[in-house]
């Protein structure tokens, strides 16, 4: 693996591994802590913790979620996929990556936001109840380029 689609694909792969260890740590650890946060301060105190949170975690989640997303999208082009992944698994590759951006756009983030102006236990229950679609199609991205990535060096 040395040319672009092959390093394009190893990055895509890094990233999804990492992200994916990221947010089974957040969805079992991380945002139900949230709770007891929430229950053992006051709202301004848990706003406050909301807020650092959001900032400190970009930092964290960013870089690796933009080169999932620029790499799932380079190999939909054939002259940036790698020959030994199929058409078929770049399309539902960059499907997943999508729905990853989708959730995190339309309920994450939203979720976050309400907490950072109201923190409420419904919303924490919410935050948590919704991360699990992004914890599955982390999961299912990391399966299918395990799968590729083993097929590829056997």
């Amino acid at each position: 693996m040395r040319n672009l689609p092959d390093i394009l694909f190893l990055a895509q792969f890094a990233a999804t591994l990492f992200m994916t260890g990221l947010i089974w740590f957040v969805q079992i650890v991380h945002y139900p802590l949230f709770a007891s946060v929430h229950a053992h301060t006051s709202s301004d105190a848990f706003r406050t913790y909301e807020n650092s949170h959001a900032n400190r975690t970009s930092f964290v989640v960013f870089p690796p979620m933009a080169v999932e997303l620029l790499t799932a999208l380079a190999a939909l082009f054939p002259r940036l996929r790698p020959a030994f992944l199929s058409q078929t698994a770049a399309i539902t590759s960059a499907v997943l990556v999508l729905a990853i951006w989708a959730s995190t756009g339309l309920l994450q983030v939203p979720l976050h936001n309400r907490l950072a102006a109201n923190p409420t236990a419904a919303t924490i229950r919410s935050l948590v109840l919704s991360n699990w679609l992004r914890t599955a199609l982390w999961t299912a991205r990391a399966i299918l380029l395990t799968n590729v990535f083993f097929h590829a060096i056997h």
